[in-house]
């Protein structure tokens, strides 16, 4: 399993409500178009900041984490080809300058460790 994580910030001077609900109701169905039949899952995990140890609660770093799974290698790379295909990535650029700060964008692939804590729990 290949597991691709963004973390993204909204773009300045978007609402927190606007990013989200043109986040779910336009770039989510581009997502969608270009990822079925290569990716297996597609999140998007919105945060919700808590207040720091001190009380204060300030603005997060990042506003959403996506999370997209690939079942393996072959698979995340032939995605990759395809969303290069110059009308797909104009596409899709062109839409993430209407939502995202480009400049925050980052990627990464992620190697997971899970604890048992029910077996520490006994």
């Amino acid at each position: 399993m290949i597991k691709l994580v963004m973390p993204m910030k909204k773009r300045p001077g978007m609402s927190t409500a606007e990013f989200r609900e043109y986040y779910e109701t336009h770039h989510r169905v581009i997502g969608e178009k270009y990822l079925a039949g290569f990716a297996s899952r597609y999140f998007r995990r919105f945060l919700n900041p808590l207040p720091d140890r001190s009380g204060n609660l300030t603005e997060p770093e990042y506003d959403v984490l996506l999370e997209i799974w690939y079942p393996d290698e072959a698979t995340f790379q032939a995605c990759g080809e395809r969303l290069r295909q110059p009308d797909i990535a104009k596409e899709i650029a062109e839409d993430e300058a209407k939502l995202f700060d480009l400049s925050q964008m980052r990627s990464y692939l992620v190697d997971e460790f899970e604890s048992d804590l029910e077996e520490k729990a006994r």
